[in-house]
C-alpha cells in the first residue's frame, strides 16, 4: 500500500549558513560598527547578542531574510524574552523540529474530517499516512499545504 510521511524537520546545514551570512552582515553594518552583535548557534536555538535592546532588534529581521533566502521557514523559529543586563543585551530563538503530539492529533482529525480513503498514524514525531492509492495521498498532501498549521510541514519518505 502506498504511504508517506508527515515531518517537521529544519536543515542544520542552512541554518549555520544563514547564521553565518547574518554575523557577516552585521559585521559590515554602518550601524554595528564597534560593537559585539553577533548570532551563536546551539544545538536546537539561536542566540542574539548584542549592546542594548534596540540593536537586538535591529538583528532579528537580518537573521529571519537570511533563513529566508536559505528555505527556512520563519514559522519554525520561536522568540524567546529579551534579557537585557544593563550592559549586554541577549534574546533566544528556538528552532521548532518535529510535530508535537497536539499537531499530530489536529492532523490526524483533519485527515478524518475530510472523510479521504486513507489511514494516518501517528509514529512518534512524524505521522504515517496509508492508502490503497496514490492520488488519495496527493489530495492528503494537497489539503494539508492549504491549511493554515503553526508549524511548517514536509512530505517525505513517499512509497509506492
Amino acid at each position: 500500500m502506498p504511504s508517506f510521511d508527515i515531518v517537521s524537520e529544519i536543515d542544520g546545514h542552512e541554518i549555520t549558513n544563514a547564521i553565518d551570512q547574518a554575523n557577516k552582515e552585521v559585521s559590515t553594518r554602518f550601524d554595528f560598527k564597534g560593537s559585539n552583535a553577533q548570532f551563536e548557534q546551539q544545538e536546537d536555538s539561536v542566540i542574539l547578542k548584542a549592546e542594548s535592546t534596540f540593536q537586538l532588534q535591529q538583528m532579528l529581521p537580518i537573521l529571519f531574510a537570511k533563513m529566508g533566502k536559505r528555505g527556512i521557514d520563519i514559522n519554525s523559529l520561536e522568540s524567546g524574552k529579551i534579557q537585557d543586563t544593563g550592559k549586554t543585551a541577549q534574546q533566544t530563538i528556538t528552532l521548532k523540529q518535529g510535530i508535537s503530539s497536539e499537531l499530530a492529533k489536529k492532523i490526524v482529525k483533519l485527515i478524518k474530517d475530510k472523510k479521504m480513503k486513507v489511514q494516518a498514524a501517528i509514529n512518534g514525531d512524524k505521522v504515517r499516512v496509508t492508502g490503497k492509492k496514490r492520488d488519495d495521498l496527493q489530495e492528503v498532501i494537497q489539503m494539508l499545504r492549504t491549511e493554515e498549521l503553526e508549524q511548517p510541514l514536509q512530505f517525505n519518505n513517499f512509497r509506492d
